[in-house]
């Protein structure tokens, strides 16, 4: 008759904490700190794989070194700015601030590099894809979204907000149009090299890379240094 070990009660300790650490590791995400910017702006964050990210749109009216970022809310006068702006959707301040869907910015802001909290920056485009593909790149619009139909229009096809980065549908402002779209069905999001935007919508699962235009008001997502 075999000999059987009975584990001691130092044993079943050592083995439930690695057991922990094991589970820990292998979860998708998990919340990190609150960030502030240099409004005083305070932000849920979450880490994804190996990256930690806004779980908010940005919504700071200066750059990081305390420059002002002009609001502009003339349609003539967004489609001649050659440096950085913002606003916000429909130039309703008090509803897309309050309702945390944050401010449009044009790409003069993002190309600054002084758009995002110190130590955080706007998301380069393999930034972007490293994140569609950890969370599986059919699909990862779907776990990105925020879920239910309180900011979202119906469907708000597969969104489950698994990832914890609780994208909205804050729409844009379109600047060849010279008026803002798709709020509540779109939410886009600033590359940082070049003037393109990945976006997550109610009727996908997927994430779309789109191109977008200097002077386009597209909200923004950072991600840490």
């Amino acid at each position: 008759m075999r000999n059987k070990k009975v584990l001691s009660g130092k044993t079943i300790i050592i083995w439930t904490a690695i057991l922990t650490v094991l589970t820990l590791s292998c979860e998708k995400n998990s919340e990190i700190a609150e960030l502030t910017d240099i409004d005083g702006n305070e932000y849920k964050t979450v880490v994804i794989g190996t990256q930690a990210w806004m779980a908010e749109n940005l919504r700071t009216t200066r750059l990081n070194d305390g420059t002002e970022i002009p609001l502009v809310e003339s349609d003539t006068a967004w489609s001649n700015l050659k440096t950085p702006g913002y606003c916000w959707y429909g130039n309703y301040e008090a509803f897309f601030s309050l309702n945390r869907y944050g401010a449009l910015y044009n790409f003069h802001a993002v190309s600054s590099g002084k758009l995002c909290p110190v130590g955080w920056h706007v998301p380069s485009t393999d930034e972007w894809y490293t994140l569609l593909i950890y969370l599986g790149y059919e699909t990862a619009g779907g776990s990105m979204k925020e879920a239910g139909i309180r900011n979202w229009l119906a469907p708000n096809e597969g969104a489950t907000n698994e990832s914890g980065f609780n994208a909205l549908p804050g729409g844009f402002r379109n600047n060849y149009y010279r008026h803002f779209q798709r709020f509540r069905v779109t939410g886009r999001f600033w590359h940082s090299g070049r003037s393109d935007a990945m976006g997550v919508d109610y009727q996908r699962v997927n994430v779309t890379h789109y191109s977008m235009g200097y002077n386009d008001g597209v909200s923004v997502r950072c991600i840490r240094d």
